[in-house]
C-alpha cells in the first residue's frame, strides 16, 4: 500500500501521517514513513526520542552524497551527471526505526517533469520512484504544503492521494485544485480526511460540501496535538480520541483498496 498524504499547509498532514504509521506499525506490518517537507517534523509527531531524530538528515542536503553518486556538485546547472543515480541502499542507511516505524527524511526540491534539472532533482527523483517500488508493506508519504509536487508528476504511481482539509471552505479550495491536477496525471483514487473537526454542524459541513471526493473520516479537534508537541511525545499516545479515528480510518481504507 502506497499512500501520499497532502494538503494546505497547517491543516494536520503530518499529524494524519503520523497516526497512520503507527496504526500499521502496531498492526504488525512493515512501515516506510518518508518526510518530503523542506522542514521535516513528522519525526517529532511520530514521538521519536531525541538521539534517533539526530541521526536523521534530509537527502536533499547531503552534497557530498549527491555529488558522490550523481558525478556533479549541489546548486550546479547544465553539464553531464547522472540522471538514475543508484540510490536502492539509501532507505537502510539514512533512515531509523522506532516502534516498528522506519523513517527517512527526504527533504524537498523540484522532482523534475519540468523546472530544475539539477544533481539534487535527480537524485530525489529517482529515490522515490525507488521507494514507489519498494516490498515495504505500507509506504506513507508526507508531502509537503500545496500541490506543487502534482504538478511534477511525483504521486502518480501512489495506490491513493489522501487529501487533508479543514472545515473551512478555503481548505476545499485546496482540494479542489489538488484533485484537478491529480487528474491530470491519471490519478483518480483520492479521498479527503477531515481535520481539526469540533462538532456535528462542522462534520455536517464536509459531508455536504466535499468537492466530489469520497469522504474517508474525520479527526477531531484537540489542543492535546500541541499539548504532544511540546511535551515531545507520539501524538498517538497523547491523545487517544485521535488514535481511535486514525484507526477507523485505515480501517475504510482498507476496504475501499
Amino acid at each position: 500500500m502506497k499512500l501520499a498524504i497532502s494538503g494546505k499547509g497547517g491543516v494536520g498532514k503530518t499529524t494524519l501521517a503520523a497516526l497512520l504509521a503507527q496504526v500499521y506499525a502496531d498492526q504488525g506490518r512493515d512501515v516506510l514513513a518518508v518526510d518530503a517537507d523542506p522542514a521535516p517534523c513528522l519525526a517529532g509527531a511520530l514521538g521519536f526520542p531525541d538521539d534517533l531524530r539526530a541521526q536523521l538528515h534530509p537527502i536533499s542536503e547531503m552534497d557530498e552524497l549527491i555529488e558522490e553518486r550523481t558525478g556533479a556538485k549541489p546548486g550546479t546547472v547544465g553539464g553531464f551527471f547522472t540522471l538514475n543515480p543508484r540510490v536502492d541502499d539509501l532507505p537502510e542507511r539514512f533512515s531509523v526505526t522506532h516502534r516498528g516505524v522506519r523513517l527517512l527524511e527526504m527533504g524537498a526540491v523540484d522532482l523534475g517533469g519540468s523546472g530544475c534539472i539539477c544533481p539534487e532533482s535527480a537524485m530525489l527523483k529517482t529515490l522515490f520512484t525507488h521507494l514507489l517500488f519498494r516490498d515495504d508493506e505500507v509506504l506513507i508519504l508526507d508531502m509537503y504544503a500545496g500541490v506543487e509536487h502534482l504538478g511534477r508528476a511525483t504521486v502518480d504511481f501512489v495506490d491513493a492521494l489522501i487529501i487533508v482539509v479543514e472545515p473551512t471552505r478555503r481548505s476545499l479550495g485546496t482540494a479542489v485544485q489538488i484533485k484537478k491536477l491529480a487528474h491530470d496525471i491519471g490519478l483518480t483514487r483520492l479521498w479527503l480526511v477531515g481535520n481539526k473537526v469540533r462538532n456535528e454542524d462542522e462534520a455536517d459541513f464536509l459531508q455536504s460540501e466535499t468537492p466530489g471526493i469520497p469522504l474517508l473520516g474525520l479527526l477531531p479537534a484537540d489542543l492535546g496535538v500541541q499539548e504532544a508537541d511540546r511535551l515531545g511525545t507520539a501524538v498517538y499516545d497523547h491523545v487517544p480520541a485521535l488514535r481511535q479515528a486514525a484507526e477507523e480510518i485505515a480501517k475504510q481504507l482498507e476496504g475501499q483498496l
